[in-house]
Formats: C-alpha cells, structure tokens, sequence
C-alpha cells in the first residue's frame, strides 16, 4: 500500500449543523473514498462555530493534523465539504509537498470519472471536472510558486502557467458544453419517440438496488455491483407486465447527498428522462441508518430538476438485511403506502408490480380512434404501445377502442393529424 494510498478524513460540524449528520457524512465519505482505493487510517471531526476561511479547521489544527498524519505515513487529506479556492491555497501552504489535499467534490468526481463508460456521462464528467478546476487553479499551483521562489510574485513561472491552463480550460468548457449540446438535441428526439408509449423512472440512493430492480422488472441483465455509483448511465428497456401492459422503464444515476450543484448540471439531460416518465418510483435502502436523509435527499433532487410533482411509489428494498421488526413497523407507520422489497431474494417484487399496475390503471382512459387504412402503420404502433380493447373494420377506416394516457393518445392523435 503506497502513502498517497492511505487517507485522513477531515470534517466540521458546526453550530448550524447536526453533529450525527456531520458524522454519517463522514462515513459516506469514508465509502466513497474506499471506492476510489484509498484506505481510511484515521479521521477527524472538528467542532466549531463556523467553517475556517482560511484553513477550513484552523490553522493550530490543520497543523496536528499534519503532523498526525505524517506519523501515521498518511500521505491523502480528504476534506468533507467542497473546500474554496483559498483553502487549497492556505493548506498548500503548510504541506510542504508531503501531502495531496482533496475534497469530498473531487472524490465523487473521480469516482464518476472511473465508472463512465458512455461517450455522454464522460462528457458530462470532463465538464463537471473542468469547471470545478478552473477557479482552484491558483491553489493548485502554489507549491511550484513555492519551489520556484515566486510566491506573491505578479508574472512568475506559476502565474504564467495558471493563465495557460485557464485559456486552455475555458475552451475545453465551451466545447464540452457544445457538445453536451448535440447530444441533449439526440436524446430529445428519441423521447419524441417515445411519448405513445407508458414511461416509469427508478431513482433512489447510490447503491439502493435500482439496477437489481431493474432487472428484475425487464429481465435485462444489467452491471450489478455492491459499489457506490456502480453506474452513471440511464438505462431505459421496454417491458410487459402481466401480458398486457406495455411500458419503457428508465435506471437513473444514484443521487447523494451534497451531490456537486456542477454534476447535476452536467447530468440535467440524463436526469430529464425523469421529467418524462408517467410514474416513479423512488427507491430506498432499508438496511441503511440514514433512511430519512436518503428520502430527504431524493426530494430535494427531483425538485432541483422540476420533477417533484409527478406521481410516485416509495419502495424500500433489502429487506432481507433487517432483522429489526421495530424497523418495519416504524416505516409502516411513517410511510404508509410504501412497498417492502428484496430484489436479492425476488421477495415481494410481485407486490410492486400490482403496484404498478394500478398506478397505470388509475392514470388511463379509453378512447376511440379512426384510422385511414392509408396510415395502418399507427394501428401497429398502437399495439405495440398501448392496451387494444376492440378493433372493427369498416370500408376506409380502422376503429380501435383503446387505453391509454392521455398524454399517449395526444400522441398517437398528432400522428393522425400530420403526415
């Protein structure tokens, strides 16, 4: 195991803050920093009544940290909160080179970075990357200031080069975003596509069981992983439940608290395919301690995105992992529509599928369509889609009696009514 392998993990809980927060935020922390192969040896939870702008913890603190951590041969300080650009300026300062300094934004950056595997979240991921860089390119330089004897010098060998890497880091954004942009443009029209047929989106937690779920639901054989952010990209497969209902069913990225605001920006076209689905479900970790502040979390996405009026259902999922019935009936009594699952041992799915179910049902109608024999192609498309109740033929039409949405039936109409 090298140094720079071994981390130390630095928080603050202040007057503001509730300390048992602060402390799962911690734990978080040490999950994902374990994801990206570091090994936690220690960590520090500072109390204080506000963040220190200069060193984030205090100056006589960061300096037994320091001091700590180079008797623990701990090479990687990993900060809890998104640190500003004078904070990696200051701790720079007093590092002397023997340490890498990180935050909790770098950390899930990095993660997200190692698990993209599509043309599209790596984009994303370079945009959400540079655009945190560009403002701590100062801090990022002040140890070859240091070495070169320039600090505070206007024009020094550091000063050119942060010019440089800003000029060069402007243009990488603008052309990320542009491409961003084409790709946005794709995936829009392929929802086009898509609007005659039932949509229901899963979002939840990282590491919640969506694409278990997933699978379970479709039979599509998904990247399954016990691991923070396994997957970054939107799955979306077309099912039928019960022989009958035909629908798309999307896996979103995991959501997580303190998400950088710059990757939810990058991600927003991903995330829009929640805006479009007719149902969520919003799927939690049972087994977790942080429960309420994973629903909490949830909410506060979707409403970031625009998504928080859509109709949902609330699942929990490993319940094989709970032993506690305080537990189950603690939920019971706080969310009382909920659905209790395990997708590992297939307990209950079934349930969440007459779930389902009923959801569509509540949200269709019937109506009636006349198709010109000239645009048959529709009739297909409207079994393929939709629930076929009766079809008659007659001389220069089609009729169909048919269920569906209303926004489905907009569709199929729109269709009817232009070439």
């Amino acid at each position: 195991m090298t140094r720079k392998s071994k981390a130390i993990l630095i928080g603050v809980s202040t007057a503001d803050d509730n300390e048992e927060d602060i402390i799962q935020e911690l734990e978080e922390l040490n999950q994902l920093a374990t994801t990206l192969g570091y090994s936690v040896i220690k960590t520090f939870l500072q109390k204080r009544t506000a963040i220190d702008t200069g060193t984030y913890v205090g100056k006589g603190k960061i300096n037994s940290i320091i001091n700590i951590s180079a008797e623990l041969n701990a090479g990687t300080l990993i900060f809890n909160n998104e640190l500003k650009p004078s904070h990696f300026k200051n701790i720079n300062k007093l590092i002397n080179d023997d340490f890498v300094i990180i935050d909790r934004t770098k950390v899930i950056l990095d993660i997200f970075a190692k698990h993209a595997k599509t043309k599209e979240s790596k984009t994303q991921i370079a945009l959400a990357a540079n655009q945190y860089a560009l403002p701590r390119l100062k801090g990022l330089w002040t140890h070859l200031e240091r070495q070169m004897g320039g600090i505070g010098t206007r024009g020094g060998p550091g000063e050119k080069q942060i010019e440089i890497d800003r000029r060069i880091i402007g243009k990488q954004i603008t052309k990320l975003k542009k491409d961003l942009k084409a790709i946005e443009n794709s995936r829009n029209n392929m929802r086009k596509n898509r609007d005659s047929i039932y949509k229901i989106c899963i979002v939840g937690y990282t590491n919640a069981g969506k694409s278990s779920l997933m699978q379970e639901l479709t039979g599509f054989q998904t990247y399954i992983k016990n691991e923070l952010f396994a997957t970054l990209d939107t799955t979306t497969k077309r099912t039928t439940l019960r022989k009958k209902y035909n629908l798309l069913i999307s896996d979103t990225v995991g959501f997580l608290n303190n998400l950088p605001h710059a990757l939810i920006a990058s991600f927003r076209s991903t995330l829009e395919e929640i805006n479009t689905a007719d149902l969520i479900i919003k799927l939690i970790d049972i087994s977790t301690p942080n429960i309420d502040k994973h629903i909490q979390t949830i909410n506060d996405t979707l409403h970031i995105i625009g998504a928080d009026n859509k109709k949902f259902i609330t699942v929990f999922n490993k319940t094989d992992l709970v032993n506690d019935k305080t537990i189950f009936n603690q939920i019971k009594n706080t969310h009382k529509q909920s659905i209790m699952i395990s997708t590992t041992h297939k307990l209950k799915v079934n349930s969440l599928i007459d779930e389902i179910i009923s959801h569509i049902d509540s949200q269709m109608n019937q109506y009636i369509l006349e198709i010109p024999y000239s645009k048959y192609d529709i009739v297909n498309h409207i079994y393929k889609d939709m629930i076929v109740l009766e079809e008659t033929g007659e001389d220069t039409i089609v009729k169909l009696k048919i269920k569906c949405t209303k926004i489905q039936f907009e569709s199929i109409h729109f269709k009817l009514k232009n070439p």
